[in-house]
């Protein structure tokens, strides 16, 4: 019993670290695009994942915010 418990936990770990880290580097962006696009615009046609990144690196070239290069 003890075992299940331990695995219960890495499993909570692992899924918290895997969300932790797609929040910093940004990589859960389309999700949250899409959880917005269902509450605000639920009868609108929502962007591809393609459209939408692209539309994001379009939309960071054409007004910089601080970055590296």
């Amino acid at each position: 019993m003890r075992a299940r418990g331990w695995a219960a936990r890495w499993r909570r770990a692992a899924r918290t670290l895997r969300w932790y880290l797609r929040g910093i580097s940004g990589a859960d962006a389309y999700d949250r695009y899409l959880d917005h696009h269902r509450r605000a615009h639920p009868s609108a046609h929502a962007m591809t994942e393609r459209e939408f990144w692209r539309d994001k690196t379009d939309a960071m070239e054409r007004n910089p915010k601080a970055r590296c290069c």
